[in-house]
């Protein structure tokens, strides 16, 4: 049990979750984020509240900014944009195949050995950036870092709308990546069309692992489709699976209707009668 609240660095940008400790930010307050290159400034946008998870592991506010957090907030968004548009006309008259995806600045601190800018791209391979290293340091006068991002990252960096009409998830609460296969999407008899089954990334979406384990178990317990099977209302042949409600379908010998039965009306008795058959022989076999 602990209080928390949630900060942005960038309007609907990825929340961040911060234990406020002594301070009580309101929406709209800005308030100072422990970083590895030290405090910076972020937007509150969720007030702190009570909440039931424990709290202990969550980092805490550093402090309410001040005009010189604020100030020095404003200069690093001008030294990115000025990154930024340096870059992209760097990256032209190179004719390197790159995208710049996000712009990183630290200003000139104690013992960190002067101003740095981090410049995140895209590209379709490998590529050979060591002249434009070069002059992108002229051009902004510090030491300049390139760091090429896979299709995942650069959508979690850039953020989004996915297929669902929610923020992307990759930008929201993910924290890292997990391997997502089509055997996912096969699992859960949905279409292969990699239109309907990609993010914006260009890769399988993340929400296809989310349900996955439900299917997985559904699937090791039901009957097969084309299995026969009795249900209390009697025998038939099962047709389909409804996972969501943990049912099968089963056409009736009787008259050929549809009925949906749970799965442990239908798996239950016909598990029992197989565990008995079994017991008996092997009973028989001992004997």
């Amino acid at each position: 049990m602990g209080m928390l609240c949630a900060v942005s660095f960038n309007r609907y940008g990825r929340l961040y979750y911060l234990d406020p400790g002594e301070f009580s930010p309101q929406v709209g307050d800005r308030v100072l984020v422990p970083t590895d290159d030290g405090p910076e400034v972020a937007e509150c946008v969720w007030a702190a509240q009570w909440v039931s998870e424990d709290t202990d592991s969550f980092p805490k506010v550093a402090g309410l900014a001040g005009d010189d957090d604020l100030r020095r907030d404003e200069l690093l968004r001008k030294r990115k944009a000025e990154a930024k548009v340096a870059a992209k006309k760097l990256i032209k008259a190179h004719e390197l195949p790159m995208k710049v995806v996000a712009v990183d600045h630290v200003l000139d601190q104690a013992g960190s050995g002067g101003p740095r800018t981090t410049i995140y791209f895209t590209a379709p391979h490998r590529v050979d950036f060591r002249s434009l290293v070069r002059d992108l340091g002229a051009t902004l006068h510090c030491r300049v870092e390139l760091r090429q991002l896979s299709a995942r990252d650069s959508a979690r960096v850039q953020g989004g709308i996915g297929s669902c009409g929610r923020d992307l998830c990759c930008a929201t609460f993910l924290t890292d990546f997990e391997p997502v296969t089509i055997r996912m999407a096969k699992d859960q008899d949905l279409p292969l069309n990699p239109l309907r089954i990609s993010g914006a990334c260009g890769r399988l979406m993340c929400c296809l692992k989310y349900e996955h384990p439900l299917y997985a178990r559904f699937q090791a317990d039901a009957p097969s489709v084309g299995t026969r099977v009795t249900t209390p209302v009697g025998d038939g042949r099962v047709v389909a699976h409804s996972v969501p409600k943990d049912e099968v379908v089963v056409r009736m010998d009787a008259d050929g209707s549809r009925c949906s039965c749970s799965r442990a009306s239908v798996c239950g008795p016909r598990q029992a009668y197989e565990g008995r058959e079994r017991s008996d022989a092997e009973g028989t076999g001992s004997a």
